[in-house]
């Protein structure tokens, strides 16, 4: 087999035609896995991919002004139905506040929930060793179907999936900062933005970091009334209290109890309910409750207050010293890259009637109001935005070591042609990253992203790659140098005598990373490192012997012949 390999790579080299079919099969198929990522997308780009978790929490979000009992409502609907399903152990509900805080909810800042409209559902999985659908697979098949029931019972009612995230700590897949002087204008342009995100296919839990606007009433008590019926401002504060959030009354003593215990009253559920959200049914709730004034004489409430519509005080959001909102949205099993520069194209397609669209950056845009000349700057943020720098900087990385690799082997050989012969093998396992992305995306059920970690692999690659082409290119040398060979004939013992311990170090990698292969974070190294080892290993002993065979080995390496000196003998 020694003969046959040493004879093939020698026959390989020395054939023009055989020489030209290799390289323009490596050219060819250096440029289709490349089209692989883009603009085909059949290998896609994403920080790390989903974590099968053995928990996740469904977020109920009503229009503000909904009461709990809307609330629970939804949120019964919710655990009707994650209660069928076989995989979920148990369910908590917290009714008008957040849950006890995890990961997730550290960063989406559950902990400031405290309105009758909201409510989180934690739902408690089996564990993923015995189960067969990961997490982020139940979210994405519960998401359709529980939107499309309960979501309807209230209109504007949002219900969004929220799963502990495997990677960086961000507000969501796709963030898109607005920032402006003018609050109407932001939360118009959010509320364009939030719908284009909405119809954007592979996105999914779109929402507006900011309060709706919605009809209040407020309660203005005429003072001068008041003091000429005989009752007091904190008498009628205290009634309005009393009748609507319950208050402490008094306390009762108990032999069971060293403390007194407290009396608390309040207008039962039903009581406190109003016919309708207008205010003559108000008015006529408030003309219910009644006053005795000093003198035993019982006043209607009405007729000491006056009942003035007006619109709610929404919050101001900030961010380094400027007004802004953020419009979020995830992604349902898909990477966020792609998705955002959907939506980005359609704002530039679209939003040119109402703005005059300047771009700042790779992403970024600048928007100003053709009617009252207002300056908005659309900022894309969360997972997508820390892809992008994280792809930056491992690319800026990989870079460096191919070039550090290269002035190493300048300087070492003293050599430019065999230097670059290196750097060309070490470069070319990318085609084994890539193509080992494509084929286990096909044999995985979900998406197999290409991942910072299979970046990472890759960069590790250029270590194993230029190793095996040191040993070729040294060994090569000391054959033409100290026996005296041919080129073609050094070339190619040295390519058969080498690759045994090639084969052998692929191996150990090969076995060790496919631990890796199967890990939900770190499956991306793992394959990285399995395909591009082969990649390596292919090209150390086909490529890299047609480049030296092609280079002028004999000045580089000072070639004198010996005939006389067969291989087999001793220096």
């Amino acid at each position: 087999m020694f003969n046959k390999f040493e004879n093939a790579v020698l026959n390989g080299i020395q054939s023009s035609t055989q020489r030209r079919f290799i390289l323009i099969g490596t050219l060819i198929g250096f440029i289709l896995s490349i089209m692989m990522i883009a603009p085909t997308k059949m290998v896609l780009a994403k920080m790390l991919p989903g974590k099968n978790n053995d928990t996740f929490t469904v977020y109920i979000d009503l229009p503000n002004g909904s009461s709990i009992q809307q609330t629970k409502q939804v949120s019964d609907c919710v655990v009707g139905f994650v209660q069928k399903e076989k995989e979920v152990l148990d369910t908590e509900v917290f009714l008008g506040m957040g849950s006890p805080l995890d990961f997730a909810g550290l960063i989406k800042g559950s902990h400031f929930k405290n309105s009758e409209n909201v409510a989180e559902v934690v739902l408690n999985l089996t564990k993923k060793h015995h189960r067969e659908e990961p997490s982020y697979m139940m979210v994405q098949r519960m998401r359709p179907v529980i939107n499309q029931t309960c979501s309807k019972i209230f209109p504007n009612t949002k219900i969004s999936f929220v799963e502990p995230p495997a990677g960086p700590p961000v507000l969501a897949a796709v963030v898109a900062e607005i920032y402006g002087y003018d609050s109407d204008g932001i939360r118009k342009l959010a509320n364009r933005v939030s719908g284009v995100l909405e119809s954007t296919k592979g996105l999914v839990d779109v929402d507006i970091m900011q309060d709706d606007i919605y009809d209040t009433y407020e309660i203005i008590v005429n003072t001068e009334k008041t003091s000429r019926s005989g009752v007091s401002v904190k008498q009628l504060n205290d009634i309005l209290y009393l009748a609507f959030e319950g208050m402490n009354i008094s306390v009762k003593n108990s032999d069971v109890y060293s403390d007194q215990i407290p009396i608390y009253l309040s207008l039962s559920q039903d009581s406190k309910k109003f016919s309708s959200k207008d205010i003559n049914a108000v008015k006529a709730k408030l003309a219910a409750l009644k006053l005795m004034n000093k003198m035993g004489m019982m006043t209607p409430l009405t007729e000491l207050v006056r009942v003035v519509p007006k619109k709610s005080n929404p919050m101001i959001l900030s961010k380094n010293l400027y007004q802004m909102t953020n419009v979020m949205a995830e992604t349902d099993m898909v990477s966020q890259v792609y998705p955002l520069m959907e939506a980005r194209n359609v704002i530039l397609d679209t939003f040119s009637d109402d703005y005059e669209i300047t771009k700042t950056g790779l992403f970024n845009l600048e928007l100003k109001d053709k009617l009252s000349g207002s300056m908005y700057k659309l900022t894309w943020d969360g997972e997508m935005e820390v892809t992008l720098d994280t792809f930056v900087e491992l690319g800026a990385a990989f870079i460096a070591a191919l070039v550090l690799i290269f002035l190493l082997m300048v300087i070492y050989y003293k050599s430019y042609t065999l230097s670059g012969i290196i750097l060309l093998g070490s470069f070319l396992s990318i085609i084994g990253v890539i193509v080992g992305h494509w084929i286990m995306d096909i044999f995985t059920a979900d998406t197999f992203f290409l991942t910072a970690t299979s970046l990472i692999g890759f960069i590790a690659l250029i270590g194993i790659s230029s190793r095996n082409s040191l040993l070729l290119i040294d060994f090569t040398k000391s054959l033409m140098d100290e026996k005296g060979m041919y080129k073609a004939e050094a070339i190619a013992y040295a390519t058969a005598t080498r690759a045994k311990p090639i084969f052998l170090t692929a191996a150990a990698i090969i076995l060790a990373s496919t631990l890796l292969a199967g890990d939900a974070v770190f499956g991306g190294l793992g394959v990285a490192l399995i395909f591009g080892t082969v990649a390596a290993v292919i090209s150390s002993l086909i490529i890299v012997p047609v480049l030296l065979y092609m280079s002028d080995l004999e000045a580089h390496f000072h070639f004198h012949e010996k005939r006389s000196v067969p291989i087999s003998d001793p220096l």
